[in-house]
């Protein structure tokens, strides 16, 4: 059998800081840096301003969501939902195993596996994120919030609980796990508002019914907007109110990001400003969802992560002053050329 391949020089730096020497679990690691580079931009980008040693972890919990909600909405392929829910089942069969045995013949699983172990990621969060993703084989609406809630509590809560243990906190974990919580699902409200379109076309209306109802609007009038490509003051106003209801559960997560490790808070707060982002360009855009993408621009992107690098760097210094460790001009020019490799 030939040697698996091996991450490139970015990819092997953050291995090397990680400590992670195994050529397979490096390989499938790179993997999942690639899943995050590929789908997920923003987050990529964010990913970039942690320490290097902790990045492979992130990435590993992101690629391996990214690879089940890809099975989810795999329509490009063609695949029937009873194959969808094969392989799910297959995915979490290999999961289940892999969390148990801390390695797996399949790549993903095997970083994921490796990420849980060296973290101490509680199990339940990665079996309540697949609960939820097979909820999206035969759920296509949700009458209330507090039912999309449920939902979300696995497809997006959990990530903000599983992320926790990477980041460090500085204060007890179960006081930061709310805020951590409400993150996740406010970041997943701003996916839900600005691919308004896209999930309809995949059959799916994941704004709350009874939010929609109180502007006039239900599923028929969003589909008739979609397809004609024409706008009514009704829909906007209710995804303005989706915008605020999403506002809100940012308002939740803020306290908790001063209770995350010094180090690793630049990388969430760029997150945190970058998704906030989406929503300004949104109603920039006039709630123009369900005909096009609202796009944060490359400029302001640029400058969210040039302050998210500043405040890498002050954090690294301040840290280093405490600890006795290097932190001169030369150390701090090394750890910019790192963060922009």
């Amino acid at each position: 059998m030939p040697p698996p391949p091996q991450p490139g020089a970015a990819a092997a730096r953050e291995l090397d800081a990680a400590g992670v020497t195994d050529p397979g679990l490096r390989a499938a690691y790179a993997r999942c840096r690639a899943l995050n580079a590929r789908h997920g931009r923003t987050y990529f980008l964010a990913t970039r301003l942690l320490p290097a040693a902790r990045r492979p972890a992130v990435h590993a919990l992101y690629g391996f969501a990214r690879w089940a909600d890809d099975i989810v909405d795999d329509m490009a392929g063609g695949a029937r939902p009873a194959e969808r829910a094969a392989a799910l089942t297959e995915l979490e069969r290999r999961l289940l195993a892999g969390l148990v045995a801390r390695s797996s013949p399949e790549p993903v699983v095997r970083a994921l596996a490796d990420t849980a172990a060296r973290y101490a990621i509680d199990h339940r969060h990665f079996t309540d994120f697949m609960a939820s993703m097979r909820s999206d084989l035969v759920v296509t609406d949700y009458p209330t919030y507090r039912d999309l809630y449920g939902y979300m509590h696995g497809s997006a809560a959990v990530i903000g609980l599983q992320m926790l243990p990477v980041l460090g906190t500085v204060v007890p974990r179960e006081r930061a796990a709310p805020h951590a919580a409400a993150l996740g699902v406010a970041f997943q409200l701003t996916n839900f508002l600005r691919d308004v379109g896209e999930d309809l076309d995949r059959g799916r209306v994941y704004l709350p019914a009874d939010l929609l109802a109180a502007h006039g609007v239900d599923r028929a009038l969003l589909r008739w907007s979609r397809d004609t490509g024409r706008r009514d003051h009704r829909i906007t106003r209710a995804l303005r109110a989706a915008a605020e209801l999403t506002l809100g559960v940012y308002r939740e997560a803020a306290p908790g990001l001063p209770m995350l490790d010094p180090v690793a808070r630049p990388c969430i707060r760029t997150a945190y400003v970058l998704y906030g982002g989406i929503l300004d360009a949104v109603a920039a855009d006039g709630y123009a969802v369900l005909h096009r993408r609202a796009v944060v621009p490359r400029r302001r992107r640029a400058a969210v992560a040039l302050d998210g690098l500043g405040r890498v760097l002050a954090a690294r210094v301040r840290c280093a002053a405490r600890t006795g460790a290097a932190a001169g001009p030369a150390a701090v020019a090394g750890e910019q050329r790192e963060e922009r490799k």
